[in-house]
């Protein structure tokens, strides 16, 4: 491996997996090697690249020996200083990353998935090898978010993080609220335009977003990573009629990753969310990510940009190379920098609060039969579970002899809400289910 001092070699490179982002990455690391250099005073040597397709044409033009199909192989070998690990999944992923730990080399990686679900175990790993371990491409692509929580907001004590960060489902939701489709043609668009996979379930039903916003957390709060209990909610059942009267009341649609310090618990959400049209996330549209941070003393700042992609991506994980690359030219620390932003020992288990203890406002939409005493029954119920509501618009569009009854909330409890309108279900002057969505503006609570 390389040694520090003035005469060091090339920083030796091995990069796992070879699909769009890998490819980014290799891309970057061979044009761009020139200006890397120039900034970090050392070449970054790509001796690896493992992929199990050998046979597709990357356009790239890989030196002898440098393609090779076999990952462990790139990992046992004592002269890769850094492991850029870009195959995603778990199982081969994980095994991967705590081989190269086990054999004392550093690792960038991507994969979200993979830091929400086992990533406490991994900081440990790295911390028992003394190695680094960077992962700023796992949230928010080129968005400097990692970086930003970590380093330059260290003196702040963090109240809030929202953020727009998954951009499949931005971009459906932005096809839905200009074109008025529904969110299947949406859906067919984004996946022929090839920004959603064939198989979309984990961008449209929450669960990318809710990755990142367990890292997010962590970083945050100096909590445990913790995914399993975040509360998620997907896109499917956005119409655009809601998208509609979202817009009469001065609200767009977007799916929201929240998170909130409210002092002995944390809120940490993902659910599509009406926000007032002066919000400047209401304004962030396509395939953009964006995030809202607040914090003690500076405020609120804003990050944006391409949460995926091959080169935003890829760049991000050039940046963590060259990070760590920074670490062994100087001989620093390899904890100079805490993995997880807070020193080891003051990592706390932090419940995050329950979705039923949610206070916020909400929309609500019953499709209910046009006869006398209807609305009467429905706020009734809602009064009944102490549910006030500011604002109450019942349409004279009929569908199947049923109209539209549209509601605003004041402050209302996430349990109180769902037990009135399971009630309210039952009703035979309601057809359907209703339709809710909560509602995040400069009045909310905490």
């Amino acid at each position: 491996m390389a040694k520090v001092g003035d005469d060091m070699k090339n920083i030796k490179v091995g990069l796992l997996g070879c699909g769009t982002v890998g490819t980014g990455v290799a891309k970057m690391l061979l044009v761009n090697g020139e200006l890397i250099q120039k900034r970090l005073g050392t070449g970054l040597e790509l001796k690896y690249v493992a992929d199990t397709d050998t046979r597709t044409d990357r356009g790239i033009d890989f030196a002898d020996g440098v393609f090779v199909d076999d990952a462990f192989k790139v990992v046992a070998d004592p002269e890769v200083d850094i492991i850029i690990e870009m195959i995603g999944g778990e199982s081969v992923a994980k095994a991967l990353i705590l081989q190269a730990f086990e054999n004392g080399k550093h690792v960038v990686t991507a994969n979200k998935a993979l830091l929400a679900k086992h990533g406490n175990e991994l900081v440990r790993a790295a911390a028992g090898k003394k190695v680094d371990l960077a992962y700023e491409a796992s949230v928010g692509g080129c968005m400097p978010i990692i970086k930003t929580l970590r380093e330059a907001l260290i003196g702040n004590n963090i109240a809030k993080i929202t953020g727009i960060l998954n951009g499949t489902c931005n971009y459906i939701l932005t096809k839905i609220t200009n074109e008025g489709i529904s969110f299947e043609e949406a859906l067919a668009d984004a996946q022929t335009g090839g920004y959603a996979e064939a198989d979309p379930g984990l961008d449209v039903d929450g669960l990318d977003a809710a990755h990142k916003l367990a890292i997010l957390g962590a970083l945050a709060y100096g909590m445990r990573i913790n995914f399993d209990d975040i509360y998620i909610e997907g896109i499917s059942k956005i119409t655009p009629l809601d998208i509609q009267f979202a817009g009469q009341f001065g609200y767009r649609i977007k799916l929201l990753a929240i998170s909130k310090n409210t002092g002995e618990k944390v809120e940490a959400r993902v659910h599509p969310t009406m926000i007032p049209v002066d919000n400047i996330l209401s304004n962030v549209d396509g395939t953009l990510n964006a995030v809202s941070i607040t914090g003690d003393a500076v405020g609120e700042i804003f990050l944006s940009g391409h949460g995926a992609g091959m080169m935003p991506t890829a760049s991000a994980v050039i940046s963590d190379t060259v990070d760590i690359a920074r670490n062994l030219l100087s001989g620093s620390r390899t904890d100079r920098i805490p993995t997880m932003g807070y020193q080891a020992a003051k990592v706390r288990k932090i419940p995050v609060m329950s979705i039923d203890e949610l206070v916020t406002h909400y929309y609500f939409r019953f499709e209910a039969l046009d006869e006398p005493g209807v609305l009467s029954k429905i706020s009734g119920i809602l009064g009944d579970f102490q549910i006030s509501l500011k604002t109450v618009h019942q349409m004279g569009r009929r569908t199947n002899g049923s109209v539209p009854v549209v509601m605003l909330t004041h402050y209302a409890r996430e349990a109180d809400v769902k037990n009135a309108l399971a009630e309210i279900n039952g009703l035979n002057v309601v057809e359907n289910d209703p339709v809710v969505i909560r509602i995040e503006d400069k009045n909310n609570k905490y």
